[in-house]
């Protein structure tokens, strides 16, 4: 069972790679490991105030990234309606991408907040949390600056 797992991951992973489009920037600049997003974490999720790692027989692909689900339920869910539920700033850390020099930092699927219907990650280890100060250096003003430094990002 694990092989054809990973070899419907491989496939999906490699299908359609030959060519530029579009989504070519978009998987440039998504924070993906192993061409899979967020971690394996199901974006839906997220919206019940549970994140949860998603499994591989729940799968689907939008625009070249590849995401898991923990239910059939919640793949469904996201293939009616992707842009509601994938991350902001294409899964990398709202609060960096917040600062003047923006920077990609990676997440921790677990540190999240959910603000106007949109998943906003945060890194959290060793002791620094960046949704704490987020939160306390205020959300309005951080959320402009990322919008426009991610902007610039994907324009690249």
């Amino acid at each position: 069972m694990k092989k054809i797992v990973l070899i419907s991951i491989l496939f999906l992973s490699v299908n359609f790679s030959f060519g530029q489009d579009s989504s070519e920037k978009r998987i440039k600049h998504f924070n993906i490991k192993q061409n899979i997003a967020i971690q394996g974490y199901d974006p839906v999720s997220y919206f019940s105030k549970e994140p949860t790692k998603g499994l591989p027989i729940f799968i689907h692909r939008y625009k070249r990234i590849v995401y898991l689900f923990s239910s059939e339920k919640n793949r469904e869910s996201f293939i009616a309606n992707p842009k509601k539920y994938e991350p902001a700033y294409g899964g990398w850390c709202a609060y960096d991408m917040a600062m003047k020099k923006a920077d990609k930092v990676v997440i921790n699927p677990k540190t999240y907040k959910i603000i106007d219907n949109k998943l906003y990650l945060f890194y959290n280890k060793i002791g620094i949390n960046t949704k704490d100060k987020w939160n306390k250096e205020g959300e309005g003003k951080l959320k402009n600056n990322a919008d426009k430094n991610w902007n610039q990002i994907i324009s690249k």
